[in-house]
């Protein structure tokens, strides 16, 4: 009887070395993944829903099985050895391999189940959830994991392969080679309190807007490099009067008549045109940014991420017509703005 399938190069189960397939558990492969992936034996345990002796243990009965450490002590905190990262990787692409399986036998069941795990910067909390929202209406066995930061954690993320997708204010330039897709107009804005005396200019200079006192986003901030660019390209030097990392904070502080701020307008989406805080009409601005769906390239993604994707990209136009509606001000510069990129289907065929 001929084999159900052949496929070159392929091992079969009885000729791998059995040391893996005998002595180490899949439980202790993904409490590994997690201790190195999170850099803490701690975290993980609070992941996984499990006691950090647990992990410990978990950990040393998988080391003992190889026959070699895995960790080492440096100072007071532990990293993976040589051995280790080399396993983690292997980790990794078991653990993407198991989770396409899960959706393709969900597929054949005719419905959809699994994770998506999704990294995006901090502004992008203002309308993420509500098109997730959308998404797990659409796909109710979706679990999704999301982690907010700012830009530089992000990028630390996505060279750890940590999630599925990334959602960035600008694809990085400084990391690996990744796949980018801007799927929404992001427009950067001037905002003040409603007293401010500057409400009702028009076209403001941008050399007076360098004279007000100016409220900054923190150091690793995509928002933050951005407003520095636009005043330095004026050869400009912006009266920065203090720096916070929430733009929350920000919009209290400007409420509060500390300074004006360089936002995006995703930040005022709750309150709306009518909220305590206004737009400024400035020379030179909205700064017209696009939203990225970014990964590392080469990345195979899950049947959900891949779904994910090309939902997003398929209701940018409906966000965009949401934000002319709300502020009629930004439609000429939304309609110059880029649509939404297409994809082909990335999952496996």
């Amino acid at each position: 009887m001929a084999p159900p399938f052949s496929e070159t190069g392929y091992t079969p189960p009885s000729a791998m070395p059995e040391y893996l397939i005998r002595y180490a558990t899949l439980r202790q492969l993904q409490i590994f993944e997690a201790s190195v992936r999170l850099g803490s034996f701690s975290k993980a345990a609070e992941e996984l829903f499990v006691t950090q002796p647990t992990v410990s243990m978990q950990i040393k009965k998988l080391s003992d099985a190889l026959g070699i450490s895995l960790f080492e002590q440096v100072g007071r905190n532990v990293r993976p050895t040589e051995v280790g990262r080399e396993l983690y990787e292997a980790c990794r692409k078991i653990f993407e391999s198991l989770a396409n399986l899960e959706m393709k036998v969900s597929d054949h069941k005719g419905m959809k189940r699994g994770r998506l795990r999704l990294g995006v910067v901090t502004t992008a909390k203002y309308f993420v959830p509500e098109v997730l929202g959308e998404f797990c209406r659409l796909y109710p066995g979706i679990d999704v994991a999301l982690k907010v930061s700012n830009r530089d954690r992000i990028t630390e993320r996505l060279n750890a392969y940590e999630d599925d997708l990334y959602i960035v204010g600008q694809a990085p330039t400084d990391a690996m080679e990744i796949e980018s897709f801007p799927f929404a107009p992001n427009p950067l804005v001037v905002l003040a309190s409603r007293d401010h005396p500057l409400v009702d200019q028009k076209n403001i200079p941008l050399s007076r807007i360098a004279e007000e006192p100016l409220i900054l986003r923190e150091p690793g901030s995509g928002i933050r490099d951005a407003t520095l660019r636009r005043f330095h390209e004026h050869d400009l030097q912006p009266n920065v009067r203090m720096e916070l990392g929430s733009n929350e904070a920000i919009k209290h502080a400007v409420v509060g008549g500390l300074g004006i701020a360089i936002l995006s307008l995703h930040t005022m989406s709750l309150e709306g045109p009518d909220g305590p805080v206004t737009l400024l009409d400035v020379e030179g601005f909205p700064i017209m940014r696009q939203w990225h769906l970014v990964y590392p390239k080469g990345k195979e993604l899950s049947l959900v991420a891949n779904a994910f994707l090309e939902f997003s990209l398929d209701i940018e136009p409906r966000m965009r017509e949401n934000i002319k509606e709300l502020w009629p001000e930004m439609a000429d510069a939304l309609s110059a703005a880029k649509p939404a990129a297409k994809v082909e289907d990335t999952s496996d065929n």
